[in-house]
């Protein structure tokens, strides 16, 4: 992922109402990103894990996980090997 943003960590500060907003502003702002981060049918894709608060947005309601002010959200690629 660190390519489609050059290497840049960033805060970011709007008020999307889901982890889903939240990603297409990420996608919107990098298009790069989109298919690292989503499937074809607009599903997080199985290879990226998302924290909402330290608590996967898989075991909440994914995409459609409602964010708040302050809270805080991880996208990490899954790291695979031996």
């Amino acid at each position: 992922m660190s390519s489609a943003t050059r290497g840049i960590e960033r805060i970011i500060a709007w008020r999307p109402a889901t982890v889903r907003e939240v990603i297409r502003g990420l996608v919107d702002a990098h298009p790069g990103l989109e298919s690292q981060l989503l499937t074809q049918d607009g599903d997080l894709n199985r290879f990226v894990n998302a924290f909402l608060n330290d608590t996967d947005v898989r075991h909440l309601q994914a995409l459609e996980t409602h964010v708040g002010d302050g809270d805080t959200l991880v996208l990490l690629p899954a790291m695979a090997g031996g």
